[in-house]
């Protein structure tokens, strides 16, 4: 058996992150996410939604070079392409936003949490939420105040609803 100094030389030694946490019975596993940095920009230009015509999962993606948008389902053929210009105000621009809003398309990753609700944009933008709501450790080095992360709402941070969004992220996952 390993004594406490053991580990945290084992730990060094080969890399182990996830294995930092000593109990005299066992060792415990922790949850580390580092942040990526990542904006929520990165997961808009290919989002998840409810086909407008058969309820399924369709896909609505943004070529921003192409300026155009499509949105498209594999279950029934559903297929519909738009421009990315908007015209507001009589001023008409290329912008860029989610996917989804240019079809005014519902999100697929969605429910209800308490009062909130929670949303992903697509099975990555899930998993991505999904590891970081799970660590217990969460690290965040060089903050830029513009990460997904740092302007998520506050439910999404706090640990007394890590369980609970835990299963919401377990059912949205397997939602057909």
């Amino acid at each position: 058996m390993m004594n406490k100094a053991d580990h945290i030389i084992a730990n060094r030694e080969f890399g182990f992150k996830n294995f930092n946490i000593f109990t005299d019975k066992q060792f415990s596993m922790t949850h580390r996410f580092q942040d990526q940095k990542h904006r929520l920009s990165y997961f808009q230009n290919q989002v998840d939604v409810v086909c407008p015509g058969c309820g399924q999962k369709a896909t609505a993606k943004a070529d921003h070079e192409k300026k155009e948008v499509r949105l498209y389902c594999l279950h029934c053929g559903y297929s519909k392409i738009t421009g990315t210009a908007i015209e507001v105000v009589g001023i008409r621009a290329h912008l860029k936003m989610a996917a989804h809003e240019y079809f005014e398309a519902k999100l697929w990753y969605t429910a209800p949490f308490k009062n909130e609700v929670f949303i992903a944009y697509s099975r990555e933008h899930l998993d991505y939420l999904e590891s970081y709501i799970s660590a217990t450790l969460r690290e965040h080095k060089d903050r830029t105040h513009f990460t997904l992360l740092e302007k998520l709402p506050r439910f999404y941070h706090e640990a007394k609803n890590r369980d609970a969004l835990l299963k919401v992220i377990a059912k949205l996952k397997n939602k057909k």
